[in-house]
């Protein structure tokens, strides 16, 4: 290298400078440097911005759904109360009260003399219940029933 140094060139040149016509290490290597950073820097970002998501995985259907859709709408337009709403829904446990709105309406129907109704002719039939229409029994089966639940 030192043969082919122009005149005006300094005697101690840097390690990293390259003579004309050889590979630049020092930019190869700053190159996939900076590549593996920014991957690194996105991967982590996706992470992150996953966390509502991962969080709710366990919860209820609905709730899932919901921070789901925050985090998509947080992702797409740059608004971080979205993620920050997601994430608090997804720290906060919902108690299902649909079993305990169901039961009061059923005590509600029993309490005020009305017939409970019929969830689906599926169940019934699969539970062995006669079906409404299906002949004399009909009565004896809801009294069984009423009996039942009493």
């Amino acid at each position: 290298m030192a043969a082919e140094l122009h005149p005006l060139a300094p005697r101690h040149l840097p390690a990293f400078i390259t003579t004309p016509g050889e590979t630049d290490v020092l930019m190869v290597v700053a190159a996939v440097i900076l590549l593996l950073a920014v991957l690194g820097v996105g991967l982590i970002f996706l992470r992150l911005h996953t966390l509502p998501e991962r969080m709710a995985h366990k919860s209820q259907k609905l709730q899932f759904e919901i921070v789901a859709v925050l985090g998509l709408l947080a992702l797409f337009t740059h608004v971080h109360l979205f993620w920050v709403a997601g994430l608090l829904l997804a720290l906060i446990d919902i108690p299902d009260f649909t079993g305990l709105f169901g039961r009061m309406a059923h005590a509600l129907e029993r309490i005020a003399g009305i017939a409970p109704r019929r969830a689906s002719v599926a169940e019934d039939t699969a539970a062995g219940e006669p079906t409404a229409g299906s002949g004399a029994g009909d009565h004896t089966a809801l009294q069984k029933r009423e009996s039942s639940h009493a």
